[in-house]
């Protein structure tokens, strides 16, 4: 999708005291579907714009940021924190500003998959309103990571001391900024998912989109989400009563497919494993659909119709 084309689309979002974005794309002629699609821990709506466009084909789609990414105000901002809890507040609020009287399907990726989750359990109304789930490279349980021990208490480490102010300020202007991560990416480039099979041309095109992302997205936030997804057990909250379809990955380098597949199950009663092709964990920069057409395979593309 051309740059100019996410411009067009891209509006101003005023909610709960928080400014940000949302893409809207219309439905083509002669599709009904409605599609809020929502972004992971590491993203933006520039990010996931291929996507969007590839499920624009099967109708209308909407993806808002969500508060502390892409660019959006945070949680800290109102007086609040990056909890389970708010986020399901915040996306509750976003389904009956968006689909007061119609049904719709959601997309969700990675991180949204639990925030989701937590919101219709939360709000068990408003799965009346939902045709359908699916959940892209998505995780419901701590014990669905596959770290090691020293990678997860690090990780837990990190979410507890930089999700302070003062921590996080310093962070903010030392280690993200542009020099520093170039400098990070370019040494890590011959063997980083995101970056190996890029030509040099490619690769400063990366870089750059990458210095944006940890730019935009709010450090505090962050680190507090990696706390709470270390931490998360979304299994004992309740079923959620909506079809779902989980779209796993060739190589993931997160998750156990078979333990995250079990959690899902324990949650939702009807749910559909959906293998794909797709190499990584998450997109690495999508520019156009035809880039992010793995992600939605065909049997998915039965189910929207």
């Amino acid at each position: 999708m051309a740059q100019s084309k996410i411009q067009k689309y891209t509006r101003p979002l005023h909610i709960n005291g928080m400014d940000g974005r949302q893409l809207r794309l219309p439905a083509p002629s002669g599709k009904k579907q409605e599609i809020l699609l929502l972004y992971g821990h590491h993203a933006s709506i520039e990010r996931m714009s291929g996507l969007a466009q590839v499920l624009n084909s099967h109708g209308a789609v909407t993806l808002p940021d969500l508060p502390g990414f892409g660019g959006m105000d945070s949680f800290y901002k109102i007086g609040e924190k990056p909890t389970l809890d708010n986020y399901a507040d915040y996306l509750a609020s976003l389904i009956k500003l968006y689909y007061k009287r119609r049904k719709f399907t959601i997309v969700a990726m990675s991180f949204s998959v639990p925030l989701v989750i937590y919101t219709l359990q939360k709000y068990p109304e408003l799965s009346k309103k939902v045709k359908g789930f699916v959940s892209l490279a998505g995780f419901v349980h701590r014990d669905d990571f596959t770290f090691n021990f020293r990678e997860y208490w690090g990780l837990r480490t990190l979410g507890f001391v930089f999700s302070r102010r003062i921590p996080a300020f310093l962070v903010r202007h030392t280690l993200l900024t542009r020099p520093v991560i170039t400098a990070s990416y370019r040494l890590v480039a011959g063997s980083h998912a995101k970056m190996k099979d890029a030509d040099a041309l490619e690769l400063k095109k990366r870089i750059a989109f990458e210095v944006g992302l940890w730019q935009m997205n709010d450090v505090r936030t962050r680190m507090k989400t990696y706390s709470v997804m270390l931490t998360i057990d979304a299994c004992k909250s309740g079923s959620v009563n909506v079809p779902a379809y989980h779209i796993t990955t060739a190589e993931d380098r997160y998750f156990d497919h078979a333990i995250v597949e079990q959690h899902l199950r324990v949650i939702f009663p009807t749910l559909e494993v959906i293998p794909s092709k797709i190499a990584n964990h998450a997109p690495t920069i999508i520019a156009t659909a035809k880039e992010a057409e793995v992600y939605i395979p065909k049997r998915l593309r039965a189910v929207l119709g």
